[in-house]
């Protein structure tokens, strides 16, 4: 009988988590990101700019994360994006499609009452890796 393995992935290329989870989590192929806020990891505040810098810094952050993973954002099967203002969607979208170029993956996306220090988008993923660099 196999086992599955679980890695802690951890980098200082991103922000460090603000409270007691992991940047992301390795179990077998998948990895589990969690959500990334638009925080520059040295100085550990959200961006300036508004929304479309923070989905940036977002969707850096969460590069970052698949770099130490052995990933890329080819692996990426699903996000969450959650958002202070169902009326930044199109905004978000923009950047988004900036770094998931291709063979999109899975998505669901919400307004929400708050997040984390104010932000106006956080983005969750889940990865896989071993996948082929071009689908």
């Amino acid at each position: 009988m196999s086992s599955l393995i679980k890695k802690i992935i951890s980098t200082a290329k991103a922000p460090g988590p603000i409270g007691p989870y992991s940047q992301a989590v390795l179990v077998d192929q998948t990895m589990y990101i969690s959500g990334q806020l638009g925080v520059d990891p040295s100085s550990g505040q959200l961006v300036s700019g508004g929304v479309v810098e923070e989905a940036k810094q977002v969707l850096i952050n969460i590069g970052e994360i698949l770099k130490a993973g052995g990933c890329d954002y080819v692996n990426v099967v699903k996000t969450t994006v959650l958002l202070a203002d169902i009326n930044d969607f199109s905004a978000v979208n923009d950047i988004y499609k900036q770094y998931f170029k291709s063979s999109f993956p899975a998505r669901a996306a919400y307004q929400v009452a708050a997040l984390p220090k104010g932000a106006r988008v956080e983005i969750e993923a889940i990865a896989v890796t071993g996948l082929p660099t071009k689908l």
